[in-house]
């Protein structure tokens, strides 16, 4: 028959509900009322028996087995024919189905279950109705198999409801741990979540601190109210952990209110759960939900709270684990800018002592000699000679040190920028070796102090690397700045390398260290090399020889003064030291 004739218009009922009525003809809904008016008179005693039967069987868990046993008997044509015999469209028996197919499910109890029970019902009325309307059985029976059909199918949805909402919890959980960002932001979504799930009106979630003396509020969700999180901590008990290391529903009403950590909650709602974070047996935190209306707490539910808390924990630790990972990252970042702003400075404290200590010390030993050889007279030309000799060897060390001590730190750098360092660099290396190189400075404006040391030192080390090792003829370098950037390419046509191999190498650390820096500053390092192998025509092999470092580096701020001493920083909570979850023992 048309769902509009049961009584119900179609906005208001659920499109399952509504595939499971309009199953009912007009044709049935004539012999489904003269059923129900048949089985009103011995619905009561079809149900004792029907429950002496179900009592017979053994439900899991055994506590429920009253509510698993009530639940069953609202399933049967004896509940319908109640229904329909005070004048309520069949749908109202359909939508008690659902309602308590859902409790089933929560209940654990597996729907063969529910079929064997049907069944049992059946066999108590079969008998009834071929005795008392012999005539009319068939059509009876055709009711039934009509009826049961909806029965099963209503069930399926419930079942299916149920089984759907959990694994939409599990998704929405594992979506909140993707995407939190924080340990403070994991727990509060999460506890939003479970709060939505169980339909609660609050939840609070505590943990222990490192001294296991006080349970610490880290995240509360209360519908209508703002979340804003103040630090409460709650003293800790043998007596207290014992009772919180148990999953257990808590009746405030009943004087059981001892195990709330909020105790305003004891007069503010009339249920309320509570279960322990924990693993391996070892309590770490609780979570506490809060209900204003009688909720009972299912087997499936609390399965699911359990199965939600251990992955609450595992995702916590995990995000805590994260935290201090790239509080250390952090730390060995700025421990990096600090050792070269240190070894900058190292250096400048190198060269000038070797400025103003030994480079003097060897000007006046120069002049010693020469006023010594001027002084000889001319026929000690033996003397003339070795002087002149250990004259000209001072003038070559004092030209040396002071190539160290340009290298060491270029005064050119600081008075006139990267791009002349840069030009006094290459023709430095020009100067020392037979290599071609060409120079490239693109919108190269003044940087940053560190930075331009940066680039400097980078490009100083591959000028050493083709010197050491390329046997390049032609050298290639540009430096360009835009958007934040510094751009760094060197390029030569040696002979190349394998460049895995080079990397993995422990005894170098030329490469290795260029890489390690770029890293350590937030940028990118790139090396293509076409090591020489001997095969293809020479054109060929021409071509693709060589190597090709790119380096892409932030320009960075002057680097922050580092205090070595001091550990890394706990996060701050609402003004307080956020403590590290651990286990302790329940």
């Amino acid at each position: 028959m048309p769902i509009e004739h049961l009584g119900l218009q179609l906005t208001e009922i659920s499109p399952e509900l509504a595939d499971a009525a309009d199953v009912l003809s007009d044709q049935l809904r004539v012999h489904l009322h003269r059923l129900a008016q048949f089985l009103l008179p011995h619905a009561e005693a079809l149900d004792r028996r029907f429950l002496a039967k179900l009592k017979e069987r053994e439900f899991e868990p055994r506590q429920f087995e009253p509510r698993i046993r009530t639940a069953l008997a609202s399933l049967t044509p004896g509940a319908a024919a109640r229904i329909l015999a005070n004048g309520q469209p069949p749908l109202k028996f359909i939508e008690q189905v659902e309602y308590n197919g859902r409790r089933l499910a929560k209940l654990n109890l597996p729907p063969s279950s529910i079929v064997e029970a049907l069944q049992d019902y059946d066999r108590l009325l079969t008998p009834l109705l071929r005795k008392l309307l012999p005539n009319e059985y068939a059509n009876f029976q055709w009711v039934r198999e009509q009826l049961h059909f909806c029965v099963i199918l209503t069930l399926n949805n419930a079942y299916y409801q149920v089984r759907e909402a959990e694994t939409q919890a599990f998704y929405e959980l594992f979506r909140v741990e993707l995407e939190s960002r924080n340990l403070d932001e994991l727990l509060r979504r999460f506890l939003e979540t479970l709060v939505e799930v169980c339909h609660a009106d609050a939840g609070h979630l505590y943990l222990l601190n490192d001294k296991r003396s006080a349970w610490v509020l880290r995240a509360k969700a209360e519908s209508g109210a703002p979340n804003v999180l103040t630090v409460v901590e709650v003293p800790n008990r043998p007596a207290k952990l014992r009772m919180l290391a148990k999953s257990r529903q808590i009746n405030p009403g009943n004087g059981n209110g001892r195990a709330l950590l909020e105790p305003s909650w004891k007069d503010q709602f009339q249920v309320c759960w509570s279960i322990p974070l924990a693993a391996g047996g070892r309590t770490a935190g609780v979570m506490q939900f809060g209900f204003s209306k009688p909720y009972e707490w299912l087997p499936r539910e609390q399965a699911l709270l359990a199965a939600a808390a251990e992955r609450c924990l595992m995702a916590a630790e995990k995000a805590r684990l994260m935290e201090d990972l790239a509080a250390r990252e952090e730390q060995v970042r700025q421990l990096a800018e600090h050792m070269l702003h240190v070894e900058e400075i190292e250096r400048r404290r190198i060269s000038r002592e070797l400025h103003d200590e030994a480079g003097q010390s060897l000007l006046c030993i120069r002049l010693q000699m020469e006023m010594l050889e001027q002084s000889l007279p001319p026929e000690q030309t033996e003397w003339i000679r070795k002087l002149r000799e250990a004259r000209d060897l001072t003038e070559r060390t004092i030209l040396e040190m002071r190539r160290l001590i340009a290298a060491l730190s270029p005064a050119v750098l600081e008075q006139l920028g990267l791009g002349a360092a840069l030009r006094q660099l290459v023709n430095r290396f020009r100067r020392l070796h037979p290599i071609r190189v060409r120079l490239l400075l693109s919108r190269l404006g003044r940087l940053p102090q560190h930075t331009e040391i940066i680039i400097y030192r980078l490009v100083q080390e591959c000028c050493n690397n083709i010197a050491k090792h390329s046997q390049a003829s032609n050298v290639n370098i540009s430096v360009s700045s835009s958007d934040g950037w510094v751009r760094l390419a060197v390029e030569d046509n040696g002979v190349g390398f394998k460049v895995e191999e080079a990397l993995a190498r422990k005894d170098s650390f030329g490469l290795s260290g260029m890489r390690e820096r770029v890293a350590l500053l937030g940028g990118r390092f790139e090396v293509r090399s076409h090591p020489r192998n001997g095969n293809g025509s020479p054109d060929r092999v021409r071509k693709r020889r060589g190597t090709k470092i790119l380096i892409r580096l932030p320009v960075a701020k002057e680097p922050p003064a580092l205090n070595l001493i001091e550990p890394i920083a706990a996060k701050q909570i609402g003004g307080r030291t956020a403590r590290s979850i651990r286990a302790v023992g329940a």
